[in-house]
């Protein structure tokens, strides 16, 4: 025979506790007249077959039709309402669950107006209330006998990220300037995922950023930012970064490119490297060029020769060499070419000496 509950209550056993279902399993008899015993910082729900029969604020109350009128028609009049029915009640409790955590459990991407994407993680804290306990019991809590906060954070830690990229996005502020903005990011948040704890019977009473902050990847980028910035010239900072690019790639030539890391600043660095790459070669080019080209022709050089008192010439060497050999030009004619200081004999300039015929030395 099934067990007839005349004191129906629950000792709330946990901080972390929000609802408790009497009996545990299965449904429990009850009869007319039982007493429903509801502590401060709780509230009790009838249900039965899926349905709210009621709801009854802190207080020692008798089950009568008056009190639960849906009763009439469950238990009918034939046991002039003293048969036991079947229902479960869930104790609620609706004090402040305070140090409710939330956080990012993997990097969020959101829209950058600076770094155009970052990658972000965050946490922080917040606080809620069951303002209505028979809509929670009806939207969370199911058939479950037993619900913690711990069962539900991941619910609501959804809507709250949720909520946080939707107004990231609205504000249009960079990762870098999220900061400044964490106060507002945090009442607007609040603000947001409001009505959807509100249609779950729950109010959200506050909540906290703790922390928001870029992944490595999106870190670096920020100092990359932060370089341009600094340098103020697009083209030579591309060219330093290429610069550092060839630098990492001689300390580890074993780093493949399939690691896949930065597509596309890839292919921007790549088109930095390969300019600089091509610029180096058109200098080497060049150099070589230079370096392959014959030195000028030499100038020969050209005399005046004095005859009769008079200069005459320009003459070059070949007719220099014409005029020794048909004694138009002496050893002892003066001659001058430009760089000499002054007319000397043809015989003392070394480029006209070896001219003239060598006449042999005294014999022995």
């Amino acid at each position: 025979m099934a067990r007839v509950f005349d004191i129906i209550e629950h000792m709330d056993e946990g901080q972390d506790e929000m609802v408790h279902r009497f009996p545990e399993r299965g449904g429990g008899d009850f009869r007319i007249g039982s007493q429903l015993i509801v502590r401060e910082s709780q509230a009790a729900v009838f249900f039965r077959d899926g349905k709210a029969l009621d709801t009854f604020g802190a207080g020692r109350h008798t089950i009568t039709t008056a009190n639960i009128p849906l009763l009439v028609d469950l238990i009918g009049k034939a046991f002039s309402g003293q048969t036991p029915f079947k229902a479960e009640v869930y104790f609620v409790t609706t004090r402040e669950l305070t140090d409710m955590k939330w956080g990012t459990p993997q990097p969020i991407t959101i829209q950058d107006p600076i770094l155009r994407m970052a990658r972000v993680t965050g946490y922080g804290t917040y606080a809620v209330q069951i303002t209505d306990p028979q809509l929670f019991v009806s939207k969370i809590v199911g058939t479950q006998n037993l619900y913690r906060t711990r069962d539900i954070q991941g619910f609501f830690r959804s809507i709250i990220l949720s909520k946080m990229m939707d107004l990231i996005g609205e504000m249009g502020k960079s990762i870098i300037q999220m900061a400044a903005f964490a106060e507002e990011l945090s009442a607007g948040v609040r603000a947001k995922a409001a009505e959807e704890f509100a249609s779950r019977g729950v109010t959200l009473n506050s909540f906290y950023i703790e922390s928001i902050s870029p992944t490595e990847e999106t870190a670096k980028a920020i100092d990359t930012a932060a370089s341009m910035g600094a340098i103020g010239d697009m083209g030579a900072y591309m060219q330093y970064q290429g610069a550092q690019a060839m630098v990492e790639a001689a300390k580890n030539p074993n780093a493949g490119a399939g690691t896949g890391v930065g597509l596309g600043a890839g292919v921007g660095l790549g088109a930095a490297v390969g300019q600089m790459f091509g610029q180096s070669m058109q200098q080497g080019q060049q150099q070589q060029a230079g370096a392959a080209a014959p030195p000028p022709v030499p100038q020969q050089a050209t005399f005046h020769v004095a005859v009769g008192g008079q200069q005459a010439g320009p003459f070059d060497m070949g007719t220099m060499q014409q005029k020794i050999q048909a004694g138009d030009v002496q050893r002892d004619t003066l001659v001058w070419k430009p760089g000499m200081a002054s007319w000397t004999k043809a015989s003392d300039v070394p480029e006209l000496a070896g001219l003239f015929p060598q006449s042999p030395p005294p014999l022995p």
